[in-house]
């Protein structure tokens, strides 16, 4: 710690904090990567549409007419 603070600071005045000449440009490859998940996500969007058509708007059983009887009847 103390090595650190005693450190003298650069200061130079030609030295812009890290933004340097390529500060704030991407490459082709970041752009393919996101053309790729773009991709990547539409289909599995239209999965999931697939998948959510199919399922039943509800999973309520549906109510009978008659009351059912048990499956198996106890003997006394």
């Amino acid at each position: 710690m103390a090595f650190v603070a005693v450190q003298p600071s650069n200061t130079n005045d030609n030295d812009k904090g890290g933004q340097g000449e390529d500060f704030g440009k991407s490459s082709p490859v970041g752009l393919v990567l996101l053309i790729l998940f773009f991709i990547a996500v539409f289909f599995l969007v239209r999965s999931m549409n697939k998948h959510l058509k199919r399922v039943p708007a509800s999973f309520d059983e549906p109510a009978s007419d008659t009351p059912s009887e048990p499956e198996e009847k106890k003997k006394d």
